[in-house]
């Protein structure tokens, strides 16, 4: 056949900021990414077939998210990049097209203008790519300080789709076959092909970080944000140290509790559950339960994340504060907040530990035992809540 075959790559495992959904099956507004990616070829008055390249174990998530279209039979991926696309090529073997587009399913706001951009210097050029000159200044560093100024002219950020000629490009990976390289324009340029640049867009953005999928559903205008409160309390009891936030601290005392007594990620795992409606920390893991005796509290916190993901949900933040006279908290507070982010797979910037006293007022000011409240706020995709 000839005219032109767009390829969108979506074999990887990069799932979702630690969800056990791939993040090119996730949520943009009610929409796979991966379905956007797939539409907006389908939809291009010069793309005459459209196929993805998946991962073997994503059949059913790629049966749903292409549901309804007309595409080629999707083609199993590799162990790396290099080799899904060598494999997509291969598929087209037989088809003979005169042109191919290969896009990133992490791509999902690819619009017309790029491809026809694309597809029109195929007309001259034996490849082309989408690309922005890079504005910024460019630092190189080295353990963690600047060691030079890296001049920015004829510097550019690719994009893709990345077209090329057919025949060149699937010669080329055949040829090339295990470089290891990092986009198929690499591979054109190892072949010796020239590659053309043309104009990119702002809109054209990878998601790859949890902050990108926010940042996309902001712009869409979709989703919903839920936020949950929870509080829980420990009295002290024979012991050497306590368990704060996933930290053990030295102390003159231990908290009594069923499990570690950890209040802090109590209270957290409280608004997490509280924030899905999905009941409270003892609905799930009773204090009768002989299961739960002197467990790590970490177990429940991280129940109540997979919960959420399981929604399609994602934390945005959240907030915790310690109510107590003693141990004091401030030496500790950069190590739980290492822990909670471990924990959930945030950033650690998502993620608040506080500190107070009730002034000697109270059972905590008397020294009786911890007290910690925790808020949280989660953002979903439109439909899921």
């Amino acid at each position: 056949m000839s005219g032109c075959v767009a390829l969108v790559v979506a074999a990887g495992r990069g799932r979702r900021f630690g969800a056990g959904t791939p993040k090119q099956y996730s949520l943009l507004a009610g929409t796979p990414m991966l379905r956007r990616c797939m539409l907006a070829f389908l939809e291009h008055p010069r793309v005459d077939a459209v196929g993805a390249i998946i991962h073997p174990d994503d059949g059913e998530l790629y049966a749903a998210a292409s549901e309804g279209l007309q595409l080629l039979e999707p083609v199993n991926g590799g162990a790396s990049r290099q080799k899904s696309a060598r494999l997509g090529l291969e598929s087209l073997a037989e088809r003979r097209p005169d042109q191919v587009l290969i896009h990133d399913a992490a791509r999902p706001f690819v619009d017309e203008g790029v491809i026809s951009r694309v597809v029109k210097a195929l007309k001259t050029a034996p490849a082309a790519i989408p690309a922005l000159p890079v504005n910024d200044t460019l630092k190189r560093g080295q353990a963690g300080r600047i060691v030079a100024t890296v001049g920015r002219a004829d510097l550019w950020r690719a994009q893709t789709p990345q077209g090329f000629r057919f025949r060149e490009i699937l010669a080329a990976h055949r040829r090339y076959e295990g470089a290891d390289l990092t986009d198929d324009a690499a591979v054109a340029e190892r072949a010796g092909l020239a590659v053309e640049l043309v104009a990119g867009s702002e809109d054209n953005v990878k998601i790859t970080t949890e902050d990108d999928w926010r940042r996309a559903q902001q712009w869409l205008g979709g989703g919903t944000v839920r936020t949950g409160i929870g509080f829980d309390a420990h009295r002290y009891g024979p012991g050497e140290e306590v368990m704060l936030c996933g930290v053990s601290i030295p102390h003159h005392a231990a908290l009594v509790g069923h499990s570690d007594a950890d209040v802090g990620l109590h209270a957290l795992t409280d608004a997490l559950l509280g924030a899905i409606a999905a009941g409270d920390i003892g609905g799930h893991f009773p204090a009768d339960d002989p299961e739960w005796r002197d467990a790590p509290s970490e177990v429940f916190l991280k129940k109540a994340g997979e919960l959420i993901r399981e929604r399609d949900g994602a934390i945005a933040n959240v907030d915790v504060t310690l109510i107590c006279e003693a141990p004091k908290i401030a030496p500790h507070r950069a190590a739980m907040v290492r822990r909670i982010a471990e924990i959930l797979d945030l950033a650690e910037d998502r993620v608040s530990v506080k500190a107070t006293t009730t002034e000697q007022m109270g059972f905590t000011g008397r020294g009786e035992g911890i007290a910690a409240q925790a808020i949280t706020a989660l953002s979903f995709a439109p439909g899921k809540h």
